[in-house]
């Protein structure tokens, strides 16, 4: 039999080829080594990694709940297109407009329309106005002139009367024919006078008619004559309140877009805001499931998004009674809370996105283990504790815990050494991958 010897150089290369061949085929088996030779190898033994070592301390528990919400200020008035008093309602050109952002105090100007109709307007009215005044003081000269007229004839009427009542006397000294005329005369005098008297009255109410008519028509034009010119006062329209301005979006064009000037739009539309600046709040969704553990009153954390590691401090002073439903599911509600914001700052804007933390439990000089150090088995509460480069379990007892730390009551001291990081999961070594 021929023995073939094989170079050192080559048996590495070969035996590495065996073990392939024994993969592919599906199987291999493994001898007893070492721990050494099995780390070489690559496989995972059960040894506990090392994990960092923190320790039990004496100091404050502080458990918050998080909510997310935008900002949104506390006063604030909505500038609108003035509505436009009579009979003229048409569309209304923007002259004049503050930029957005700008700062303002009560009484500045922030936008401003063309009043050059309203004027010309109130013009027309004024001129017809006046016009009517000319008549109405001619129409009452005419009336004092036809009064003193039929005055006159109403007194020659009652003299003649007063006369024939004289001659009536005479009657039964005078020829029958004479007596007789004397007595028509006076029937006739008596009637004429008392028909007088009845037109007299008549015209009187007939010369008050008409310059009522004409009264009626000044007040008309006086009246049309004022709403053009507090039109005319409502083109400019003034901030109501110190704060920022804050344009609304506004269809044009087939698209939303800021206003401008030039821009033609109709009464009562709202054009910008008016954002108080020195009062904010923040606006939240509570789940059902959380709403039970805010209460009116409570202080609370806050950071914006848009400025991170800036602080800020919030009341909860609003909190909804009822619900809303859910847009996923109807049995899920979600509960509104208003959190206000202490103080001013130049970084509190509206609709900016913020995160508040509500202080729900605080305690003081109480023993705080992490909650990574904190086991749970049958109900029980157990401690990692390191012991050299191992750790062991001991049974404490816990109070209060937050995501972060737990509250130890019994069976720890300060200063002791826990294990945060669980153990690593092993694999046989004599398991298939």
């Amino acid at each position: 039999m021929r023995v073939t010897t094989v170079p050192p150089s080559l048996r590495l290369p070969l035996i590495a080829a065996g073990c392939a061949i024994l993969l592919v085929s599906g199987w291999v088996v493994l001898p007893d080594r070492t721990d050494s030779a099995l780390a070489e190898m690559g496989a995972v033994h059960a040894q506990p990694s090392s994990s960092p070592a923190s320790t039990v301390t004496r100091g404050t528990f502080v458990k918050t709940i998080r909510l997310n919400g935008l900002v949104e200020a506390v006063q604030f008035s909505a500038i609108r297109a003035p509505q436009i008093a009579g009979t003229q309602n048409g569309q209304m050109i923007i002259t004049a407009l503050a930029p957005k952002g700008t700062r303002v105090k009560k009484g500045d100007l922030v936008i401003e329309f063309d009043r050059q109709n309203q004027l010309r307007l109130a013009q027309d009215k004024r001129a017809e106005f006046l016009d009517f005044e000319e008549q109405i003081r001619k129409k009452r000269a005419e009336h004092l002139a036809q009064q003193a007229k039929d005055e006159t004839e109403l007194k020659a009427a009652e003299n003649a009367v007063a006369l024939s009542k004289l001659d009536v006397l005479k009657n039964e000294v005078l020829p029958r024919i004479e007596a007789e005329k004397n007595r028509l005369t006076l029937e006739a005098n008596q009637a004429k006078y008392a028909q007088l008297q009845e037109t007299f009255a008549l015209k009187r109410k007939a010369s008050d008619a008409e310059a009522r008519i004409l009264e009626v028509k000044r007040d008309r034009a006086s009246l049309a004559m004022r709403q053009a010119e507090q039109n005319a006062e409502k083109m400019a329209v003034r901030s109501p309140i110190d704060g920022l301005v804050v344009y609304r979006g506004i269809w044009r064009g087939g698209q939303i877009g800021d206003p401008q000037e030039g821009l033609e739009v109709w009464p009562g539309l709202a054009i910008l805001d008016i954002v108080g600046a020195s009062a904010m709040r923040v606006r939240v969704k509570v789940n059902q499931a959380d709403v039970d553990l805010l209460r009116v009153g409570q202080q609370a954390g806050m950071e914006l998004d848009a400025y991170p590691g800036q602080k800020y401090r919030a009341r909860l002073d609003q909190l909804a009674p009822i619900g809303v439903a859910g847009t996923f599911s109807p049995k899920v509600r979600t509960f509104t809370a208003t959190f206000t914001i202490d103080g001013a700052d130049a970084t509190l804007m509206p609709d900016l996105s913020a995160a508040v933390d509500v202080e729900l439990d605080r305690r003081e000089n109480v023993l705080l283990a992490p909650r990574d150090a904190v086991e749970f088995k049958d109900g029980k509460a157990f401690l990692r504790v390191k012991n050299g480069s191992s750790a062991e379990s001991r049974a404490v007892t816990i109070g209060a815990m937050n995501d972060l730390q737990v509250v130890i009551t019994n069976g720890a001291d300060a200063g002791l050494a826990v294990d945060t990081v669980a153990r690593a999961a092993a694999v046989s070594p004599r398991g298939g991958l």
